[in-house]
């Protein structure tokens, strides 16, 4: 008799470990070229509505402050919507696709009104895309390169930051200052990205299974385990600590630096964020991640105190670098972490809750750095940053005992 020929193992599909899919990389480039479209026209929308406009700086605040809660409140929703519906691709088109029909109404503003228009419609498109495209993100990615997808895109991201200000700054010098024929050319990468994302980018089938139901509901949040909820408090203590980057930036002048070179500042710490948020993702699904996140939070403590001392313009450059050094540190691993403890079924809903707590505790913590600053000067604002940070060490540090951020995921 003739033995039966062995049944040679199915090959393994998908991405070799090492590489990253296609897909993840198109949502990369998505947030490259959206963040230059954005950062363009924020890095000069305050001095277009003050020295246009006429807008007081009051007026300025306003716009923000109701903005940034737009695009948190829209984004908690949004993230168990995506899971509802099992469509994350088509929500995150929405999301990118009305922050790129905003763009011209900065062009044709003749009103802080219609600023505050364009705005408002800018960052509900933010809050719709965030927390699918992050849940995607996890879903493309295979979990032992979970780390890896989201340092990425990460730095694209950031990429961006730092291409769009620099873009800025150029168009203005070549056009004589001609706020309006910037905020119009940012509408080409902004297109740009809603093509990449609609040609290039394809959802795997398991993100297309319905869920959870809407609206949120207790029973919903109540599927999420315990481990994710002790990373949410964590992420939420540190993120009390990491008020606006504005306080940098005020810093800067406050030792002198002349008002247009203040942007570089921030330009040094997104190079910084920028070249190491992916080496860190990569680098954490190896070694794991509760060593680099205390890294980070040591880079931030770092930061603030030399912030806080801070007399000269070097010396702020080192702070800002060190600032940008944690955010590389820190904010991949973060997103990771969510998806490492939240699981596959309510990612979405994990990424919305995940950014309603980080996005409050932001919000506390920018007044709390004012009213430090105004009471008892810059010193007291980083130090007490500095000390929370410890804080949220200790809790992570906590989380790392127990094996809940120790790196590589089943």
């Amino acid at each position: 008799m003739i033995a039966p020929m062995q049944e040679q193992a199915p090959r393994r599909r998908g991405p070799p470990r090492g590489s990253l899919p296609a897909g993840v990389w198109a949502l990369g480039v998505v947030s490259l070229f959206m963040d230059t479209s954005s950062e363009a026209i924020q890095s000069l929308l305050p001095v277009f509505l003050v020295s246009v406009l006429g807008a007081s700086t009051v007026s300025v605040g306003l716009i923000e402050g109701v903005a940034e809660a737009t695009a948190l409140i829209t984004r908690t929703f949004s993230g168990a919507l995506s899971d509802w519906l099992g469509r994350r691709k088509a929500l995150a088109l929405a999301g990118y696709g009305l922050a790129t029909l905003s763009k011209p109404l900065f062009a044709v503003a003749a009103s802080v009104e219609a600023v505050f228009v364009a705005r408002f419609i800018d960052r509900i498109g933010k809050g719709i895309r965030g927390a699918p495209r992050d849940a995607l993100v996890a879903d493309l990615a295979p979990a032992p390169l979970r780390g890896s997808a989201f340092g990425l895109r990460q730095s694209l991201d950031t990429v961006g930051a730092v291409l769009g200000p620099g873009l800025a700054m150029l168009l203005m010098t070549l056009s004589s200052d001609d706020f309006r024929l910037v905020f119009w050319l940012a509408v080409i990468p902004a297109a740009a990205a809603v093509a990449v994302l609609a040609t290039a980018v394809h959802e795997p089938a398991r993100s297309r299974e319905r869920t959870a139901r809407l609206p949120l509901r207790r029973r919903e949040l109540a599927r999420l385990p315990s481990a994710y909820w002790l990373v949410v408090t964590v992420a939420g203590v540190f993120t009390l600590a990491r008020f606006s980057e504005a306080f940098m930036l005020l810093k800067a002048e406050s030792i002198g630096l002349r008002e247009a070179l203040v942007p570089m500042m921030l330009a040094v710490m997104s190079v910084v964020y920028s070249a190491t948020a992916y080496p860190v993702g990569r680098l954490s699904d190896r070694i794991g991640r509760s060593g680099l996140l205390a890294s980070g939070l040591l880079a931030l403590i770092a930061a603030d105190l030399v912030l806080a001392a801070a007399g000269s313009v070097w010396s702020v450059a080192l702070g800002s670098a060190l600032w940008g050094l944690h955010m590389g540190l820190t904010q991949g691993l973060l997103v990771t972490l969510v998806a490492d403890t939240a699981g596959a079924r309510l990612r979405g809903t994990a990424y919305g809750m995940f950014s309603l707590v980080s996005g409050l505790a932001m919000l506390v913590a920018s007044v709390l750095a004012g009213g430090l600053w105004q009471a008892f000067g810059p010193a007291a604002t980083f130090l007490t940053g500095a000390g929370i940070t410890a804080l949220a060490l200790a809790g992570f540090a906590w989380l790392g005992r127990r094996g809940l951020i120790g790196g590589h995921p089943g």
